[in-house]
């Protein structure tokens, strides 16, 4: 084979393996945990930071490839995902099983050398949502709140990570990106109505791109702001956001809420997607401005 050749192959192989593993989504997950652990951390250490990354990955990349074993046959059907490694037949069930299998074996080791507690919500998680949450997707809506559990354990999880303990703080945490979801999958789900139908999956809470998906989208997304609001009542034990932090939250908040609106004015796939988009941005700022309102406030 010719060195270009090699270089070919070396470079599909790495790329289905990003494919398989959805590494722009586990890195979006790692940001939040370490976010978490910059929140609850008393002295940064950087060993730990690292561990939380590589094992967050691993258990973030293991879920990935097991739901995406799990759902080949209508990964099939749709275009968004037909040309996964799999459907596509680029990479046999077996391997990525093994991929799977290694990242999660992994990623338990890693995160329990960190604590037990840790590598506990870890494998909660995982658990979740390959067995549960990945099932339910064809067979009704309430899978994504299912799915929320999982999704919502990575802010908190970099705050045990820290302490090795699970109080209000990480509580509060899992709550604020537990009720997240909800205006963010559905925005994906109304988005992506049509290819979704196509593997039959149930993303949308009545079924439907209609009036009452979208006030449920409105009502969660005000939620979401409440929730990420409460540690500046002083309520929320080690965990406390100043009044101006709390200000930018709220102005990022209404901003997510203005697309919110547009999204129930115009119902529409577009304004659905801005709405995905600014759910996205509203959660990332979030997470700094909680995690820069505390450095400050210990500087000041």
């Amino acid at each position: 084979m010719s060195s270009t050749g090699v270089h070919t192959s070396s470079a599909s192989i790495l790329t289905d393996f990003k494919e398989i593993t959805k590494v722009r989504l586990a890195v979006s997950v790692v940001f939040s945990s370490v976010a978490g652990y910059f929140l609850g951390a008393d002295s940064i250490d950087f060993v730990t930071v690292f561990l939380l990354a590589i094992g967050g990955y691993f258990m973030v990349g293991a879920s990935n490839a097991y739901n995406q074993i799990i759902e080949r046959d209508l990964d099939a059907l749709m275009d968004r995902t037909k040309n996964r490694p799999i459907p596509d037949g680029r990479m046999s069930v077996s391997t990525a099983f093994l991929i799977a299998s290694i990242f999660t074996i992994a990623g338990l080791i890693v995160l329990y050398i960190i604590n037990p507690k840790t590598a506990m919500f870890g494998a909660i998680s995982i658990f979740l949502y390959v067995s549960v949450y990945t099932p339910l997707k064809t067979k009704t809506p309430l899978s994504v709140f299912v799915g929320a559990i999982p999704g919502a354990i990575p802010f908190m999880l970099g705050w045990v990570a820290a302490t090795g303990d699970f109080s209000i703080e990480p509580g509060t945490l899992f709550m604020i990106q537990f009720f997240w979801q909800f205006p963010h999958f559905w925005a994906i789900g109304w988005w992506l109505f049509d290819d979704y139908k196509k593997g039959g999956f149930f993303m949308l809470p009545t079924g439907k791109r209609d009036k009452g998906t979208a006030i449920q989208v409105i009502l969660y997304t005000v939620w979401t702001i409440l929730v990420s609001l409460i540690p500046v009542f002083g309520v929320t034990g080690k965990l406390f956001l100043s009044p101006v932090a709390g200000g930018l939250i709220l102005l990022l908040g209404l901003g997510m809420l203005y697309y919110a609106l547009k999204l129930y004015k115009e119902k529409t796939a577009q304004a659905a997607k801005k709405l995905m988009f600014a759910s996205v941005s509203y959660i990332t700022l979030l997470q700094i401005v909680y995690v820069f309102d505390k450095f400050i406030r210990e500087w000041i």
